[in-house]
């Protein structure tokens, strides 16, 4: 389990010294009550921590560098108590590298009708303290997340949050590694991408590793580990006895934990978050890796099919930014469609590797044969996803910028057994309908993998691609074809 709470947002007051010393004590005062109010919310998922309020330009300085520098902050809450004169603010915000949230708040609820006076005025100025911080922020064109409304709101701490996890997944991308065993598919054009470009942009990096290698480590596991896998396999997932120790094809699952156990100790000793392989490239090994994708998917990983780094990455993130919600995030691919006019819908699926935290019940450890790679039946987990409101997020590459494209759908429970199609599998409709989902995702130049969620909502990723600064699309209930058709061409133009 990925725990956001050792992660840390700073929660910063912005004054000035002109209101005196028995001012600021109250600002400071009502500062970390905020700040500790908001710490101590459940529906904050990181560590909300207090900081010393500001009043001069050296003060902000030192504040914001520090930020820069430690850590275990991923970003910084600012909100103006008084007004606080903006041009004080420029030498802090032009080296700021974290995330802002700027929370347009005030200590007290409501005026106090009868008792309302000067020095209560002057005290708490955050309507018009904050819009003169605001201006600066925008007038040096910097990013940020604005929340309004009083601080014990709990709409407030659920914007808060929504931004909170969008930066904890931007803060686990600085200095990420992802492997990937192979190249891309061969002559695909989606999953592919600048690796430089990327490297620059999001602050992972993304290296090729011999299957030879990774091979060796499969081949030298200890057998009293292999044996424990499969002990756990049989506790945790549902098998046929022919499966199990001593059945006839006890073997495909010997040899799918061997791969899980060496991938897995690939990954750790080299400190990566996220892989991706190629079916085109499996010299060495028994089978194309299924179970072990799935089950490492589960503990946090990042993987997508066929050289597609960008999607492993994408998916370790919404990983990190779901961490401790209901749900599961996944690695997924439209497969084939259910055209019927009255019940159109998708069915998502992939050969093996769709993560089980998605899974409707039990999962099934099944053996069947695979018509692609050329190698021995692959083990995999088999089950149906359940239904509910879910999205679709694909990472592309433009060419001179890379584009988050998001779809919301419905999932939708399987009517159907499927009794011959044993992959893991999902039925969803598209918003706002099938024809108008498909052609706007087609349109943006989406690609065929997703990361799939169960637990994330578009103010989630439309957070985190602006802490990325990277352009955002959105497909939903209220997209026009025309309209969605014309945003395109305004970015092209944005973006030259």
């Amino acid at each position: 389990m990925i725990d956001l709470k050792k992660l840390q947002v700073w929660f910063i007051t912005g004054t000035q010294d002109l209101y005196g010393e028995e001012t600021l004590k109250q600002v400071a005062i009502h500062a970390e009550e905020v700040a500790k109010s908001l710490n101590n919310n459940s529906k904050i998922s990181v560590s909300v921590v207090y900081k010393p309020i500001v009043k001069n330009t050296d003060e902000i300085f030192e504040t914001l560098q520090d930020a820069n520098t430690d850590e275990n902050c991923i970003g910084v809450v600012t909100w103006m108590h008084t007004f606080s004169p903006a041009k004080m603010w420029i030498r802090g915000l032009n080296v700021l590298q974290k995330p802002l949230l700027h929370l347009h708040t005030q200590f007290n609820r409501d005026i106090p009708w009868n008792t309302i006076d000067m020095d209560f005025m002057n005290l708490n100025q955050s309507a018009h303290g904050d819009r003169e911080f605001g201006f600066m922020v925008t007038r040096m064109r910097k990013d940020r997340k604005v929340v309004v409304g009083h601080w014990e709101d709990e709409e407030v701490a659920s914007q808060i949050d929504t931004w909170c996890r969008a930066a904890a997944g931007w803060h686990d991308w600085q200095g990420a590694k992802f492997a990937r065993f192979g190249d891309n598919m061969r002559y695909v054009a989606v999953t592919d991408g600048d690796k430089v470009e990327a490297e620059m942009k999001f602050g992972f990096s993304v290296n090729t590793y011999g299957i030879g290698d990774l091979v060796a480590i499969i081949n030298a596991v200890d057998e009293d580990a292999v044996q424990n896998l499969l002990k756990e396999y049989e506790e945790t997932y549902e098998m046929a006895d022919d499966l199990k120790a001593g059945g006839a094809r006890h073997s495909s699952v010997y040899d799918a934990a061997k791969i899980e156990l060496g991938l897995r100790k690939f990954l750790e000793d080299g400190n990566f978050k996220g892989f991706s392989d190629t079916f085109e490239d499996l010299h060495g090994m028994i089978q194309l890796p299924g179970i072990a994708a799935q089950r490492l998917m589960a503990d946090g990983y990042g993987f997508a099919g066929e050289g597609d780094w960008k999607t492993a990455a994408l998916v370790r993130a919404c990983k990190v930014m779901g961490s401790g919600l209901a749900g599961g995030n996944a690695f997924m691919e439209d497969y084939t469609y259910h055209f019927d006019p009255a019940n159109s819908m998708v069915l998502g699926s992939h050969m093996l590797e769709v993560d089980a935290s998605l899974a409707k019940g039990k999962a099934s450890l099944e053996v069947h044969p695979l018509g692609i790679g050329g190698k021995a039946d692959p083990a995999r987990l088999v089950f149906n996803v359940a239904g509910g409101d879910a999205l679709n997020a694909s990472l592309i590459d433009m060419g001179n910028r890379f584009r988050l494209l998001v779809n919301e759908v419905k999932a939708v429970e399987a009517e159907h057994d499927l009794p011959n199609l044993p992959v893991a599998r999902v039925l969803w409709k598209p918003l706002p309908d099938m024809k108008t989902g498909c052609a706007a995702w087609i349109y943006a130049g989406g690609a065929h993998h997703t990361a799939y969620s169960q637990n994330l909502t578009t103010e989630h990723l439309s957070d985190f691609a602006n802490i990325a600064g990277i352009e955002y699309i959105n497909i939903g209930a209220e997209t026009k074809i025309n309209q969605f058709r014309n945003e395109l061409h305004w970015n092209e133009v944005f973006y030259k």
